[in-house]
C-alpha cells in the first residue's frame, strides 16, 4: 500500500472513522473492527490478486496469514460486497467466509462509505454518488445496485441509531 498513497489515505481514513464510530460495537469487537478498517482493502495489492474481486482476495490472503476469522469475514463482507460478488459471478466463492449482519460490520461499511480516496471525510450520499462517477455506471459496483447502495444506506443509519442511543452524533451520517 505504500505504493499506493491515494489507497494508503483512503485505509487510514477508513480506520479513523472505524475507531470513532466503535463505541456502537461491543468493546470485545472493538479491536477486530480497527484491524478490518486498516486491511479491508488489501485485496488490491497487485501480488494478492486471486480472483480480481479485491473483498475476496484480501479475505483469502489474511486467512492465509491466520488472521483471526471475525477480521477476515468483515474484510471479504465490507461494503456490500456480496450484492457485487453476484455481478462478478463469485457468490459461491464469497460464502467460504461468514456475513453477519451486526454492529461491527455496519461500521466497517460505514467507515468506508464515509472516507474518500483522498482521506478526506464525506456524507454517505456524496460518497455513493462520487464512486459511481468513478467507477462508471457499468462497473460491477454500480451493476450491483440498487440493492448495493440500499444496503450500505441501511448500515449508515442503523450506525446513526446506535450513536443517538449513547447521546452522539456524526456529521457524516447525517
Amino acid at each position: 500500500m505504500r505504493d499506493e498513497p491515494v489507497r494508503l489515505s483512503h485505509v487510514e481514513a477508513v480506520a479513523t472513522r472505524s475507531e470513532v464510530l466503535a463505541v456502537t460495537v461491543p468493546v470485545a469487537e472493538a479491536e477486530a473492527l480497527v484491524a478490518a478498517g486498516w486491511l479491508h482493502d488489501i485485496g488490491y495489492l497487485p501480488a494478492l490478486r486471486q480472483s480480481g474481486f479485491h473483498p475476496l482476495d484480501g479475505a483469502l490472503y489474511l486467512r492465509d496469514e491466520g488472521w483471526p476469522g471475525t477480521v477476515c469475514d468483515l474484510v471479504a463482507h465490507h461494503s456490500g460486497s456480496r450484492f457485487v460478488a453476484k455481478v462478478w459471478e463469485l457468490t459461491d466463492e464469497l460464502r467460504t467466509f461468514e456475513f453477519v449482519e451486526d454492529a461491527s460490520s455496519d461500521v466497517l461499511t460505514t467507515a468506508d462509505n464515509t472516507a474518500q480516496q483522498d482521506g478526506s471525510f464525506i456524507t454517505v450520499s456524496k460518497r455513493l454518488r462520487e464512486k459511481l462517477a468513478r467507477h462508471g455506471p457499468t462497473s460491477p459496483g454500480a451493476l450491483a445496485n440498487p440493492q448495493r447502495d440500499d444496503y450500505i444506506r441501511a448500515a449508515a443509519a442503523r450506525v446513526r441509531r446506535r450513536l443517538r442511543t449513547l447521546g452522539h452524533s456524526d456529521p457524516y451520517l447525517h
